[in-house]
């Protein structure tokens, strides 16, 4: 049978996959969307039932097959091919696994942890979001620029909250379902009464050292009201904070953000960034020791701080905006984003790493752009991002700008 016999075979299979997939994460809400966790096998609780001569197959044959068909898709929306062939039985799903390589290798997004995981160090993963003002939801999509016939690869989706001394942006898998007790939610970002200051709160750990040496995290909900297999906590992974400007003096945001769980080893040579395998499936004993001290408290969403907690062993990478020139033609500031953004905004903006000059790190590592946010329509922006942030860290700070600052502009 030839390589085109067998995908196209596969691509055959693809409704009676799919209904497999449906029986056996029966109830997930998540499978609303056409999202990339339609049908994601980091997340499923049951095996679906190995049966018929697709499970049987030669590991070799197999393993053969499946590598083929990841390198022919390398883009959506012929990758959901690959979803589909995870899908089908537990040892395709554990090959599939094993053979799709994390965005930092591959430059690609396949399954829903890809979104956790750092970028590419080189070139960037290129996306951008749209806004509902109607409804105060953003959506981040993967690709250069909208789409005519709307099939845009839908990555991550937010909700804005305005509440009496903050803000929150619910960040959900799809854009159906905010809800905190979701399968889909994966974190969230809380912004003070000013809206100058900002942190973000991840569904899961992104180390095992993080849940002892994380100083702040945040109740989801009460753990009597939910199934155990969902984690109840948020750990605060970054903070951003905007410089204020009282004087009201011409020139752009000042922001900085402070990746604690990103060490800043990780942008020199050699170094790595904390890399997730697989979202957590149910509580552990570190996780249910640091909620057992306000498990008595009223169900609801409040911040509680770990006083027993050590400090990080590591420094943190801390990120800071690029500073624009003014351009005396334009009568404006501006930076070079390389085509990628059209319209003036006072929410544009660049990251780069704050090196100290102790650090000894190249002058072109310094100047690398690690994201970039900016403005290409009415309610369409741009979202480029590199190692080694991920997908979630870097939409929860372009989430930071849409914000109204008044101390800040």
């Amino acid at each position: 049978m030839s390589f085109k016999s067998i995908v196209r075979e596969l691509r055959e299979m693809k409704d009676g996959i799919g209904s497999m997939s449906r029986r056996g994460l029966e109830g997930r809400q998540w499978r609303r969307s056409r999202t990339l966790s339609h049908i994601a096998p980091d997340l499923a609780h049951s095996d679906p039932i190995e049966q018929g001569r697709w499970a049987n197959l030669p590991p070799e044959l197999l393993l053969d097959i499946i590598q083929r068909v990841e390198e022919s898709e390398t883009s959506w929306p012929a990758r959901t091919v690959v979803l589909f062939c995870a899908s089908v039985c537990k040892s395709w799903r554990e090959i599939t696994k094993a053979i799709v390589k994390t965005p930092e290798e591959c430059g690609r997004l396949t399954f829903p942890i890809s979104l956790k995981q750092p970028g590419p160090r080189d070139p960037p993963i290129q996306c951008f979001i749209k806004r509902d003002r109607a409804t105060s939801i953003y959506r981040l999509y993967l690709g250069l620029t909208p789409s005519e016939d709307e099939s845009d690869k839908l990555l991550l989706a937010a909700k804005k909250t305005r509440r009496a001394t903050s803000t929150d942006f619910v960040v959900s898998l799809v854009a159906g379902d905010f809800s905190r007790a979701s399968h889909t939610y994966v974190g969230k970002l809380r912004s003070n009464f000013l809206r100058t200051k900002f942190t973000i709160y991840d569904s899961q750990p992104p180390n095992d050292a993080a849940v002892q040496q994380n100083s702040q995290l945040s109740r989801r909900f009460h753990t009597k009201q939910v199934s155990p297999i969902l984690s109840a906590c948020n750990y605060s992974v970054a903070s951003i904070s905007y410089e204020l400007n009282v004087l009201r003096t011409r020139g752009p945001r000042r922001m900085r953000c402070i990746m604690q769980s990103i060490p800043f080893s990780s942008i020199q040579e050699g170094g790595t960034a904390p890399t997730p395998t697989s979202f957590p499936q149910s509580f552990d004993r570190t996780s249910s020791s640091l909620t057992a001290s306000i498990d008595k408290k009223p169900a609801g969403d409040f911040t509680g701080s770990l006083e027993s907690a050590p400090p990080p062993s590591e420094e943190p990478l801390t990120l800071k905006n690029k500073a624009p020139r003014w351009h005396e033609q334009l009568q404006c500031w501006c930076l070079n984003f390389k085509g990628r953004v059209t319209v003036a905004s006072v929410k544009n903006f660049q990251l780069v790493a704050a090196v100290d000059p102790s650090h000894n790190i190249p002058a072109a590592e310094q100047e690398k752009v690690i994201l970039q946010f900016g403005k290409i329509g009415k309610d369409i922006f741009t979202m480029d991002y590199r190692y080694p942030l991920s997908a979630f860290q870097a939409f929860a700070i372009c989430l930071s700008s849409y914000d109204t600052k008044l101390a800040c502009e």
